[in-house]
């Protein structure tokens, strides 16, 4: 269990790094696109195709980070309402569900950059199919991320304090 816990942290240590070069990367082509465009009046047309590309692998990145880290919105009614055995019941059913949905976003992505694999983006000249990857990639990411805090428990982050609290 200890080999795959310091696994499982390895690997999202390296996720959320990978997803902070890419936010900083997509900042500077987004920055460098207001520059081109008035400051030299010369509008790059790879900076913004560019910029969205980054922000589709940050965002699919920082899901599985935010499905490890238990930061995703949920609806605390019924899990509030039930205590002991019931609301554990109830967590393995989410974390089941969620798998499923993940494997099944996981898939279908997959097939998606499969059918687009030979569409290249012009102004980069690459194939689009490395941008349709965020989303299996990303999505599988998150099913491991649910599964590791499933099966090693809940890395929970430190609570918030508010001023008023002291």
């Amino acid at each position: 269990m200890r080999m795959l816990s310091l696994a499982e942290r390895g690997l999202f240590k390296a996720v959320s790094a990978i997803a902070q070069i890419l936010l900083v990367a997509s900042a500077a082509a987004a920055f460098y696109q207001v520059i081109a465009r008035f400051i030299l009046h010369s509008p790059s047309d790879w900076s913004e195709v560019l910029t969205r590309a980054l922000l589709i692998w940050t965002v699919l990145l920082g899901i599985a980070l935010a499905f490890r880290h238990g930061a995703m919105i949920s609806v605390e009614l019924l899990h509030n309402l039930l205590k002991g055995h019931k609301r554990r019941i109830l967590e393995h059913l989410i974390a089941i569900v969620c798998v499923a949905f993940l494997v099944f976003i996981a898939w279908v992505g997959g097939q998606m950059t499969y059918r687009v694999r030979f569409q290249n983006v012009p102004s980069l000249n690459i194939p689009i199919s490395w941008i349709y990857l965020a989303i299996p990639v990303g999505s599988s990411l998150a099913a491991i991320a649910v599964l590791a805090r499933w099966i090693l428990g809940a890395d929970e982050p430190a609570p918030v304090r508010n001023d008023a609290q002291g």
